[in-house]
């Protein structure tokens, strides 16, 4: 039967039930993150969901204290894993007028890509497929090869994946 109801309703079954059961409240009842069409985690902030576009299994917002601000958008590939406390920023100030945003490009995160907690990316970034970010790394610039581990601030490279450990990540992800 629960089976059933999560197919009905496209819910998640790795999260329980309480999480959707507090995601209504707040969304629907209290509106918080009220334009959002996912479930998202009731201390999470997502500003502008509509120009989100996200891949298979992933739900930005779903990990407490998320903060992803996405004005000049941001696209997420499939089986994302966004940790907690991370900040997603696609737009900056204006350096004279603080109450205007600077256009940029969006956001780029790729496939089976992991954002550890505490992490920062910054306006026009991309990732490649397979890029983990460590803990607390600000993402200044992009890693557009992925298949890599990053980390620091700012974030550099310190590690690169081989096939093995991707190929354990895509079983683990689809698994």
């Amino acid at each position: 039967m629960k089976s059933i109801i999560r197919k009905i309703f496209h819910l998640r079954s790795d999260v329980g039930i309480n999480f959707y059961i507090i995601d209504l409240i707040f969304r629907k009842i209290l509106r918080q993150n009220s334009a959002v069409k996912w479930a998202v985690h009731h201390t999470s902030v997502v500003i502008h969901p509509e120009k989100i576009k996200r891949g298979i299994h992933v739900f930005p917002g779903d990990s407490p204290c998320n903060y992803i601000q996405a004005r000049n958008g941001i696209e997420i590939g499939d089986y994302t894993n966004i940790g907690p406390n991370v900040g997603l920023i696609s737009a900056n100030h204006d350096l004279f007028d603080n109450s205007q945003h600077a256009v940029a490009k969006p956001i780029v995160i790729g496939k089976n890509c992991w954002i550890g907690m505490g992490a920062v990316i910054l306006p026009e970034v991309e990732l490649g497929d397979y890029t983990i970010v460590g803990a607390n790394a600000v993402v200044t610039k992009s890693f557009k090869e992925g298949h890599c581990v990053i980390a620091g601030n700012p974030a550099q490279v310190i590690r690169y994946l081989d096939s093995s450990e991707k190929n354990a990540s895509i079983n683990a992800a689809k698994g």
